[in-house]
């Protein structure tokens, strides 16, 4: 595990860069994490990232890709202009939670 300062506090990331506490987690760290990865969150990301988090704490993991289109309504195309390097991953690693299950 790695320790990383993110809005000036420290938190634990797993080697994928995934907040191993995600109630440690808060959107001043999502804004810094997107902005050294070149993505400015938008109301569109952000839609993206509270229902990753939603789904985190109600199931345990976040959605994958498909799942997450479908529960979002936002179409698999828009969430990789969203979220280039691969949506689930990167929308999971900046709304703070666990790698989903079934990413690779």
């Amino acid at each position: 595990m790695t320790t990383l300062t993110l809005a000036g506090r420290d938190v634990s990331v797993d080697e994928g860069g995934f907040f191993t506490d995600p109630s440690s987690w808060t959107p001043e760290m999502a804004e810094e994490m997107a902005r050294a990865e070149g993505i400015t969150l938008t109301d569109r990301h952000w839609e993206v990232l509270n229902l990753m988090r939603r789904d985190y704490e109600a199931n345990g993991t976040g959605p994958n890709v498909r799942a997450l289109s479908k529960k979002s309504g936002i179409p698999i195309k828009e969430l990789y202009q969203l979220f280039p390097k691969g949506p689930a991953k990167t929308a999971a690693r900046l709304a703070g939670i666990p790698k989903p299950q079934g990413c690779i």
